[in-house]
């Protein structure tokens, strides 16, 4: 790489894009000014250059590619080729990271002649430092280059490095997870509401409520029926909600719902 500092690019300057930059200029030790975007849209262009103070876009993926060190591809699945038809030179140091779901290395690397390819699935909330991603390396990267990724990943949450063939089952669970999460969320919330308070202190105790949970299972290492039993007293009311949950469904939807995404993912690798 050119410097100790990578210079980070961006093929797509759209939410996800924009959220892993957030994350490495503000936990990563990445300057703003390393940062360079291309984007066919000026609004994406001049939404990224306005959060992100110093870092630049471009309308050209070519440059992109020509001075960055790794090279994000933030485009949506179905557009990867014509992005790549964009591309005449690679050079030799450079890496590309992918964080389209669905397309295998294998046909990264047919799009991109490149050795080095990294397919990364990540989350929204890498905008506040949460996300929850894994990513696995091609063959011809090195070991300096997953080192790298994974310190640049790590800089916007959790990342785990795992075999290509789990990443989309990863696409189900953390990649559309984060959506699953704020319908609960939403739907607290709307019960709280019903049952007489406020929105504002419904939404911020529904919220904290899926925040401090979550804690507990990281913090403690627990299984979550242990901390669930722990919480529903015998004839209480968190057993008699659970009762609700159970005749409804609850986790068989959630179950399906991720299973339904995985499954997507599977078939945008194939399209």
């Amino acid at each position: 790489m050119s410097s100790e500092i990578p210079r980070i690019g961006f093929l797509g300057a759209g939410q996800m894009a924009l959220a892993m930059a957030h994350g490495f200029v503000t936990n990563g030790g990445i300057p703003g000014g390393h940062i360079l975007a291309s984007d066919p849209f000026p609004e994406a262009r001049t939404r990224l250059e306005n959060q992100i103070s110093g870092a630049k876009t471009v309308t050209s993926n070519q440059t992109v590619v020509d001075q960055s060190d790794v090279v994000f591809l933030a485009v949506k699945p179905q557009m990867m080729a014509e992005a790549a038809a964009t591309i005449n030179d690679i050079p030799d140091s450079c890496l590309f990271v992918s964080i389209a779901a669905g397309l295998s290395i294998a046909k990264l690397k047919e799009l991109f002649p490149t050795p080095r390819m990294i397919r990364v699935m990540p989350n929204t909330p890498c905008l506040v430092g949460m996300s929850a991603c894994a990513f696995s390396a091609g063959e011809g990267v090195d070991a300096a280059y997953i080192e790298v990724t994974q310190k640049l990943l790590s800089a916007t949450g959790l990342a785990l490095q795992v075999p290509e063939k789990q990443l989309d089952a990863v696409t189900g669970l953390s990649g559309s997870g984060p959506a699953f999460i704020y319908m609960l969320i939403e739907a607290m919330s709307d019960a709280g509401v019903r049952e007489g308070l406020p929105r504002g202190i419904a939404l911020q105790l529904a919220a904290q409520t899926v925040k401090g949970a979550a804690e507990m299972v990281l913090a403690t290492g627990e299984h979550p029926g242990v901390l669930k039993d722990k919480v529903a007293s015998p004839g209480g009311t968190t057993i008699a909600g659970i009762h609700e949950l159970e005749k409804k469904g609850f986790r068989g939807a959630i179950i399906d719902a991720i299973s339904a995404a995985a499954g997507r993912s599977r078939e945008l690798g194939l399209d």
